[in-house]
Formats: structure tokens, sequence, C-alpha cells
């Protein structure tokens, strides 16, 4: 398999230095075979929020020019920093529309296989619309090959869809946790809209109001729409399947729903009032429940408003406003584009040794009727099991059977091989994180973690090979045990 030039991809791989039941929620999960006509596929094949695939190869940009908000939520609190946490709403510094042009340009030069501008806050974009749409307009008239994308809660989408249209910006998002006002009222405590403030009931149902409308106005503009729900137990987690049949009625084209980040210490509404968030079993349960026939984002990071990199990754400390600043751009469209050839290819060859493995496994293995399984991932990216057990941050969780091993999750882990006290403790986590997976999959992993994770029944795997290939390789011995 022929990978591409380590030189200007970080993602690529290199070679490695030697050194309970997974259930499937309520019902079958078939949105991975959702079609698409050719048109969509292409227009969704290098960007990593869109497509699954694309995630494993392609990076994005943040860039935060847009400080206000026009609603409140009780998940957010939209305080700067610590430059180490990763969640929607959290940034290290603003940037000026010209500024986020200069890194925008930076970056494509630094990191070729970005090809994604988002704005995504640390507010609104659309509470904040000279300074999103002048740094679109300045990176589209330098930057042509890059897609520009904005994420909205929705209320002022209705006014702007036109300029959103012009602007070419082919991907929004929408953040939409309910349909139901009774329920947007646990939520929102207010929303601002037109000069003036709404609490409670009337301002959710203005908010809901213009969702809907502006999910409408994507439909017919023919703006592929992605809609974001926070899945919050015991207030919207049983509404969501309503949420997911209305935005599919109105054209969504992808659903996904992210746990709620409730800790203490961010000081939002939730974090310290004690609402938690899901669990992984429930998050699966309510995706599982909410597909079928549309397709489901399920390798969501709940990235920052600054990120920078592959989702799972955040080099935003490399990049900050100080260094961008005095750097050159060197912007080389003809050599992006040579990078991207070159992963495609790469793609292309990684799809033939994932259609080979699941040949060769129904060749051997009994397929009907064969349990599903769950198995942790470590990986670094290109779809690879390529990661040192220790090295891993966190796990992409895989349910496998007799025809198929399919990625339905990820889980975020500390470093174990961090040296010094705490090791062992940080360990125990680990296991508590994947502790219904039957294995884990990484390229290299020592000999008291392989221990330990026998003695609760979680078998290791030591590969370097595609993802798909490995994890059906081990269920055909599982299923022989």
């Amino acid at each position: 398999m022929t990978l591409p030039s380590t030189e200007v991809i970080n993602t690529t791989v290199t070679e490695p230095t030697k050194a309970k039941s997974g259930g499937c929620g309520r019902k079958s999960d078939t949105s991975h075979v959702v079609e698409m006509d050719e048109k969509t596929k292409e227009r969704i094949a290098k960007h990593p929020c869109y497509s699954e695939d694309a995630h494993h190869h392609y990076a994005r940009l943040h860039v935060a020019v847009a400080p206000a908000c026009n609603i409140q939520c009780n998940y957010c609190n939209r305080k700067y920093d610590c430059a180490n946490e990763s969640r929607p709403g959290v940034v290290s510094e603003l940037l000026t529309p010209e500024e986020a042009a200069h890194k925008a340009l930076v970056i494509a030069g630094k990191i070729p296989q970005m090809t994604v501008v988002g704005i995504a806050g640390p507010g609104d974009p659309l509470a904040n619309p000279e300074k999103t749409f002048r740094t679109f307009e300045l990176i589209a008239e330098q930057a042509p090959d890059i897609k520009l994308c904005l994420s909205t809660n929705g209320l002022m989408l209705p006014e702007y869809v036109d300029r959103i249209k012009q602007l070419n910006i082919d991907h929004v998002t929408i953040t939409i946790n309910m349909v139901d006002p009774e329920i947007g009222v646990k939520i929102y405590p207010w929303v601002h809209y037109n000069r003036k403030r709404y609490r409670g009931i009337e301002g959710v149902k203005i908010l809901h109001e213009k969702q809907m409308e502006g999910l409408q106005a994507l439909k017919e503009a023919d703006i592929l729409c992605k809609v974001n729900s926070v899945m919050i137990p015991g207030i919207n987690d049983e509404h969501l399947v309503e949420v997911n049949k209305v935005i599919r009625s109105k054209g969504a084209f992808l659903h996904n729903i992210m746990p709620l980040i409730s800790a203490p210490e961010h000081g939002t509404h939730f974090g310290l009032t004690g609402q938690r968030g899901p669990t992984p079993k429930e998050l699966k349960a309510v995706q599982d429940d909410c597909s079928g026939n549309m397709k489901m984002m399920r390798h969501c990071r709940q990235c920052r408003a600054d990120a920078v990199g592959l989702l799972g990754e955040d080099r935003s400390q490399e990049f900050t406003k100080d260094k961008i600043l005095e750097i050159t751009p060197e912007y080389d469209l003809a050599k992006r584009q040579e990078v991207h050839e070159g992963i495609e290819k790469f793609q292309q060859e990684i799809k033939a040794a994932k259609e080979k493995a699941k040949v060769e496994t129904r060749l051997i293995a009994s397929v009907q009727n064969s349990p599903k399984i769950l198995v942790a991932v470590a990986t670094k990216g290109s779809g690879l099991v390529n990661q040192h057990f220790g090295h891993a941050k966190e796990f992409q969780i895989y349910e496998v059977d007799g025809n198929e091993a399919r990625f339905v999750s990820h889980r975020k882990i500390d470093h174990f091989c961090q040296g010094g006290y705490g090791e062992e403790a940080t360990l125990e986590k680990i296991i508590e994180a994947i502790a219904d997976c039957k294995a884990v999959l990484v390229s290299k992993i020592g000999e008291c973690p392989k221990t330990k994770l026998q003695e609760v029944g979680i078998q290791t795997v030591e590969s370097y090979d595609v993802i798909e290939k490995v994890a059906l390789e081990f269920y055909q011995q599982w299923n022989k045990q």
C-alpha cells in the first residue's frame, strides 16, 4: 500500500517502532448505508465533519471572529481558555477578519490537507454578521479551493441564507436541541431578538420558529445542513427521536447527537447544578434510535472554536496569533492539489483493503446471526491501526460482526505513558472507558497494561493495518472461542 508523503501530511503513517458485550441499541443501525448521489458524495468528500471517511485524512480550521451571542444555553459558558480544554465556545484569543484570513492562508500552506475553514464562535457567527462574512470574503478571494462552513444557533439564519449562498458557503450547521418549546425552556433561559430580550417560553418559541424557517431555507437554497443536538439526560434525551424526525422532514443532511459536557469547573448552569451527561451506552442507544433514514455523525469531537488540524487533534497552540502574524503565507494551490491527489489514491487503497477483508472474512466465517461486539482502536488517523496504546488520547470504537466492522463512537482517555505517580490510576480509568469492548487494537502495547486488560477480559491485538481488516480478523478468532 503506497502512503502519502510524510513531509507534508502529518497524518501519514510510518513504520512502528519496536518497543460486557457491545450492544447495538434498541434497533439495528443502517445509517451507514443511506444512499447518496454522486454530486453529494463529491460535495462532502473533503469535509471532515460531513464525511466519516474524510475525517481520517482531511483537516479543518476554526477561526474565532464571532464573540457575541444572541441566546443563552444552560450548557454554555464562553469564557476564554484553558488551551487544553476541548469543547465548543472555548477560544484562547479572538481574531479580526484580516487576521483570520492570514491565519487560513498560513495553515493552508503548513497543513495542505486542511480543506475547510469554519466559523463557530465563540459566540454565534450570525450574531456577528459583518465580521463573519468579511472573513469568508477574504478567504474566498485568496484561497478558492478551501470550503467555507459556519455553525449557528439558527436564530438569525433566515435573514442571511441568501448571503450565505452568494458567498458559496456550502455547509451550515444548526444546533437544534428541541422542537417542543416546553422542553426548550429547560435549556435556554433567554433569547435576544430584534433588540429585545425574551425570557422563558416566549423566547424559545421564537428560536424554534427561526430554526425551522432557516432549515427549510437552506434546503431550498441547496446548502447542505448538519444539525447538532446536545443530548441532556432527563431533559431532551427521549425527545431527540422527535427532533430527528422533524429535521429529516425539512431536509437536514446529517444529524450529530453529542453528549452534554457539564463539568462544574466550566461554570455552566448545568455544570453547577449537577446535570450529568449521558454514558456512552446511552448516547449510542439514542443515536441508533435516530438512524436508518438519514446519516448520523458519530465521529464528532465537539471542537473548540479555534481548533486546528484533524478531528481528534488540536494544534491551535502551534498557530497562536503572535506566531501566525510573523509568518508569511506560502499558499500553493498546485502543491495542495498534489497532496489531495495523494490522499485520494491512498483512500482508494484503503477502501480496496477493506473490501478484500470483508470478502475473506465471509469465506471463512459463518455470518448468519453473528453477535455484535465492540472493539477499541488506537489510531493516529488514515484509517489504520497505527498508534501505541500508551500514546492514545482517545480510542475509536468499532462495532463488529461476521459481516463488517463499523465505526460507532470515540472515547477520550488520558495518556497512559506519562510516567511516574498516577500511571496505575490512569490505566484503571482507561479500562473503565472501554470495559464493554472485547479487544483493543494497537500498534504496540507494554506487558503491564496488556496483563491488566487480559485480567478484565479485554484481549489485545498488536497490528499495523487497516482497522476493518484487523477488527474482522479478530472477530473470526473471537467467534471460534
